[in-house]
């Protein structure tokens, strides 16, 4: 998981929110490796077949919470125009995240408005 992503998910009492910022690690994992690879092989596309749908469902607890972040995002330092999850879940095939310098520009602004999801649930979570 993402250092600040845990520590910021160790603050929310929520786990559907903790189990949705592992699924969009595992994500983020894949696409940065196919795109380093400059390749999708069998393991790749079929690790993205059966991730896809699991991080597509999770997701939608999440989208509207997430709404309210990721216009603020930035998506090659320009506000994000789209909503960088389903931007990303919308790709077919792992083998589209090769060379996808779109996609590697879009991964920071998901996880920033993941984040700044983090923080608020933090924020709102009762203190002892």
């Amino acid at each position: 998981m993402n250092p600040f992503s845990r520590f910021l998910a160790g603050a929310t009492p929520d786990p559907a929110l903790r189990e949705f910022v592992v699924a969009w690690d595992e994500l983020e994992a894949l696409v940065i490796a196919v795109y380093r690879q400059g390749s999708a092989g069998a393991w790749e596309e079929r690790r993205w077949r059966r991730m896809r749908p699991r991080v597509v469902e999770a997701y939608q607890l999440w989208a509207e919470s997430l709404a309210t972040f990721w216009p603020n995002a930035r998506v090659a330092g320009e506000p994000a125009r789209e909503d960088p999850f389903t931007a990303l879940l919308a790709v077919a095939r792992a083998a589209d995240f090769a060379g996808n310098w779109q996609a590697m520009q879009t991964l920071p602004a998901a996880r920033e408005a993941l984040n700044r999801l983090l923080i608020s649930r933090g924020e709102d979570a009762p203190h002892a």
